[in-house]
């Protein structure tokens, strides 16, 4: 019987060392910042947010109508370029790094993703008649939020999901993860102030979202 007691003790002191390290390690399980990249030949741009610097490129220059993407939580972005740029020649399309990401400085979190999504926003509509948002996996997240917040034309969602909660629940499905998120990304919650036109690509087989 105590040896059993014991067991039991191990097993949930060993429970809520794991419930811990999700805790404290999750904003490191959601981002992987991808390390600068040189040697493009695409013109750059940046922006500033919080007195934080957001670096990126720039394509089609001068168009009036913007397409600004969001990448994955571990995309290179720069790898887009060529598609992009042979897809929206009639739009100067944006790829902003994440904070933290490349170039950009500061640490990557839901509120200052958020921030710097609004705030690149409201720089654009100065610039260009319309602006439309494309966001892949985390991305869409981001493309959701901003959409909900100001106008947008049209709205592009990559392999979406409902909330990074639910998403943490499928791949933990035995810890409490919806009490231990900090980053949520409410997607659901947001998608009833959507006006934009939407478009949504999913993937069937997706082992990230579900």
């Amino acid at each position: 019987m105590k040896s059993f007691i014991v067991l039991i003790a191990v097993l949930a002191i060993c429970y809520l060392l794991m419930v811990a390290f999700l805790y404290f390690m999750q904003r490191s399980l959601l981002f992987y910042p991808v390390p600068p990249v040189d040697g493009i030949s695409t013109e750059t741009i940046s922006f500033t947010n919080q007195d934080i610097s957001l670096q990126g490129w720039v394509l089609n220059k001068g168009q009036s109508r913007a397409l600004v993407y969001y990448g994955g939580n571990a995309e290179d972005i720069t790898a887009n370029i060529p598609l992009f740029d042979d897809l929206f020649k009639h739009h100067t399309v944006y790829l902003i790094n994440y904070r933290g990401y490349g170039k950009s400085q500061g640490s990557p979190s839901e509120e200052g993703l958020f921030s710097d999504a609004v705030a690149i926003y409201d720089q654009l509509e100065q610039q260009h008649s319309s602006v439309s948002l494309m966001g892949r996996s985390l991305g869409s997240g981001v493309a959701v939020y901003l959409a909900s917040k100001r106008e947008i034309d049209r709205l592009y969602l990559l392999t979406p999901y409902d909330s990074i909660a639910e998403v943490a629940q499928t791949h933990y499905p035995y810890f409490p993860t919806s009490y231990l998120i900090r980053d949520r990304f409410e997607s659901t919650a947001y998608a009833a102030n959507l006006n934009a036109l939407v478009l949504i690509v999913a993937a069937e087989f997706d082992r990230v979202v579900p």
